[in-house]
């Protein structure tokens, strides 16, 4: 069988991603994005009710595709987690050496946007974000740190990779980037030994460790 026709939708979706990518969603009008599809303006306002709603799928469309993508480079590389995860931002550092490359689409449509937190593309942009911390957490739940405390390395190691993702674009200089990497895999490395720690030699709570907690830790990102 052929390979499926690719539909009018989808078709406009794709050109705004090469637009809005490329030149920032305030720089690019809905005509130009018309254009790039090979549709009229109207046929565009028949599938997008208005240019937010158009910004908000082109980043929807990014959101499982970078979520794969990362998932990928940490299931591929090799060590423990903390090398896993720094893989990550190592895979980052290389995708940021390529002239191409523009940064987190999601941080920079949430500048232009800076005023409007409604905005659908901020809603698009906050879902990634929590769901990319949502699957962190989980990787260091299943590595064994207790459900609170994955949480919040889930975020520590969020903000470094959105934080390289603004200096390097910045400097642009990836190194920032592998630097951030090594920082994430540090956390992660106390995070484990302070587990370590409490559970004693041979995985049992030690006379200082907190030994009424309660329930499972995995319910904490349910």
């Amino acid at each position: 069988m052929g390979e499926r026709s690719v539909t009018t939708r989808e078709r406009i979706i794709k050109a705004a991603v090469k637009l809005f990518h490329g030149e920032g969603i305030r720089a690019v009008s809905v005509d130009a994005v018309a254009a790039k599809a090979g549709v009229t303006k109207r046929t565009l306002y028949y599938h997008f009710r208005s240019k937010d709603d158009l910004i908000a799928a082109y980043l929807e469309t990014r959101d499982q595709p970078n979520l794969v993508v990362f998932r990928q480079w940490f299931d591929e590389a090799k060590g423990d987690v903390a090398d896993r995860v720094e893989a990550i931002f190592q895979n980052l550092a290389r995708s940021a050496r390529h002239p191409k490359w523009k940064g987190c689409g999601f941080l920079r449509t949430s500048v232009e946007l800076i005023n409007m937190p409604g905005h659908p593309a901020i809603v698009a942009g906050r879902a990634h974000k929590k769901r990319v911390e949502d699957w962190l957490c989980g990787v260091f739940v299943e590595a064994g740190i207790e459900g609170p405390d994955a949480r919040q390395l889930a975020r520590q190691v969020i903000l470094l990779i959105d934080g390289a993702f603004s200096v390097v674009l910045l400097h642009r200089d990836p190194g920032y980037m592998e630097a951030a990497g090594a920082a994430a895999a540090s956390l992660v490395r106390a995070r484990l030994a302070t587990g370590r720690e409490k559970d004693g030699p041979n995985g049992a709570p030690t006379a200082t460790g907190d030994q009424n907690s309660e329930g499972d830790a995995r319910d904490e990102d349910a």
